[in-house]
């Protein structure tokens, strides 16, 4: 199975953004373990003396927006879960704002944040593996909208590249 697969029908609109930033050859496992490189390449090449910088007053510091794709990569994986095993309990939303300040990003080493992004992957990357490929286009309810098992892993996929291509155009 591969993006192209994907149906517009299995997400919310608002995350095409994201989703047409993934190639359409895209495998899950593969795009996964591409993406995995493509994240700890990029940050660890940041100048150090960018990784706390605003581009703007109230914007995130390159540091919050690593641990915001690490954040959020843990909630979709649940909703992949949950959703790859047919629970049908409708998932809430986020407020990913919310979870900048208690994370004390910004007081953590850029090392420590990318030891925690590879975890975090290896844990997607065993779950993904873990479920069978005809679950994966299982639908849910995420966020009040349908959403398939596979269409929030799409997601994660193109999340970090657009909060990637934000830092490249805004901050460095």
């Amino acid at each position: 199975m591969t993006k192209k697969d994907l149906q517009a029908s299995e997400y919310n609109e608002y995350y095409g953004n994201y989703i047409n930033l993934v190639a359409a050859d895209t495998e899950l496992v593969a795009g996964f373990e591409k993406d995995e490189k493509y994240v700890i390449d990029f940050f660890s090449n940041v100048p150090e003396n960018k990784l706390l910088h605003r581009y703007q007053e109230g914007k995130w510091t390159i540091k919050e927006i690593l641990q915001h794709i690490i954040d959020t990569e843990r909630i979709f994986m649940y909703r992949f879960f949950r959703i790859a095993r047919n629970d049908q309990s409708p998932l809430m939303g986020f407020e990913q704002n919310d979870y900048i300040e208690p994370s004390e990003a910004n007081n953590k080493s850029l090392e420590a944040l990318l030891t925690e992004f590879k975890l975090t992957r290896q844990y997607s990357l065993n779950l993904i593996a873990s479920i069978p490929e005809e679950h994966l286009i299982n639908m849910g309810t995420a966020s009040n909208a349908a959403v398939s098992a596979r269409a929030c892993a799409y997601i994660l996929l193109g999340h970090s590249m657009w909060h990637i291509n934000i830092i490249n155009e805004r901050y460095l």
